[in-house]
């Protein structure tokens, strides 16, 4: 069949429905290249370009370089103007997966394990309620404690103005007395020099690794975990080939723990380097994890509460997954 044989409008629809469902426009968050969460988008991107042999091509676009807000990149996704994203700021759009944010509910690698795939089916559908296909998700290192000031337990916290990413961390910072403040990743290290924010709760591999210099002292105390989501436009992966979409969600099967693991690796490079550059590093001191976990215990609860029927449901099956 050629299109000779259509109208000049069906010929227009066509040909633009063909090149949205081959031809990909991507975003990250990320605007550093050599973070372990863009190597790990443009191994997809490659992967696709090969495994599929060039029947999907991905153009992958950093944060930054185009005129999303991070706030914005799921709806942005959902509404058509990118294809596939990876999206470490769905928390507006669903709020629904905070639940796995919560600070001092998720410990360690085995339970966010656990928990994620007990929230999976429940977060495929909430994705897919706005105009997404979930394909998978990467995680950040446990968020710590960066700081201007000498930190050694979290009662030093105290009267201190402290760069949050969620709701979530900020309820964490006001239980110890602090101040949360909510900036972009690029606003810091100007408002570090400035005093406007005293600390950050970030990773060693994650937002550390730019702002190092302005933080002399790290609090070894897992607060939560980060992560990101990898999702492509609903009506894009649904005008792919069967094989085509299959090929998509097997590569970012895997390279989304390849990034988890990279991360987790480079945490540990990390955390030496700035060490060895001077940062001290303090383990978390007896007895403030135990505290900390019996105050915010309640903060699951009446945020599962306050927010409905749906998220009630969510915090009990976090909780049965990991036995807490």
């Amino acid at each position: 069949m050629t299109f000779k044989t259509l109208g000049a409008a069906a010929l227009i629809t066509a040909s633009a429905a063909v090149a949205h469902a081959d031809d990909w426009t991507a975003y990250t968050y990320s605007s550093v290249s050599t973070t372990a969460a863009v190597k790990g988008m443009q191994r997809i991107v490659d992967r696709v370009a090969a495994e599929t042999d060039g029947d999907l091509t991905i153009d992958l676009h950093l944060g930054k370089t185009l005129q999303i807000a991070s706030a914005d990149i799921t709806q942005a996704v959902g509404d058509g103007i990118i294809d596939m994203a990876a999206d470490f700021f769905f928390s507006g759009s669903v709020p629904l997966a905070r639940v796995l944010n919560l600070p001092m509910l998720i410990e360690n690698d085995e339970e966010w394990a656990q928990a994620y795939a007990a929230m999976e089916p429940t977060l495929v559908e909430a994705f897919a309620d706005q105009g997404v296909v979930l394909l998978g998700s990467y995680r950040y290192p446990e968020q710590t404690i960066f700081t201007t000031f000498e930190i050694n337990s979290l009662a030093d916290l105290n009267g201190h103005k402290i760069r949050v990413t969620s709701p979530e961390q900020g309820k964490f910072i006001e239980t110890f007395g602090g101040a949360p403040i909510t900036l972009s990743g690029s606003e810091v290290p100007t408002s570090l020099e400035r005093g406007v924010i005293e600390g950050v709760l970030t990773a060693s591999a994650g937002g550390a690794k730019n702002w190092h210099e302005f933080l002399p002292y790290n609090y070894r105390f897992a607060v939560n975990y980060g992560n990101s989501m990898i999702i492509a436009n609903t009506d894009s992966f649904n005008a792919l080939s069967e094989d085509t979409q299959a090929k998509l969600r097997t590569i970012v099967a895997e390279e989304g723990p390849a990034t988890t693991a990279a991360f987790l690796e480079d945490e540990d490079v990390q955390k030496k380097s700035q060490a060895e550059a001077g940062m001290q590093l303090v383990d978390a001191a007896d007895g403030d994890v135990a505290m900390a976990t019996e105050k915010l215990a309640p903060f699951w609860e009446s945020w599962a509460e306050e927010n409905g029927p749906e998220y009630v449901e969510a915090l009990a099956t976090v909780r049965q997954a990991i036995g807490k």
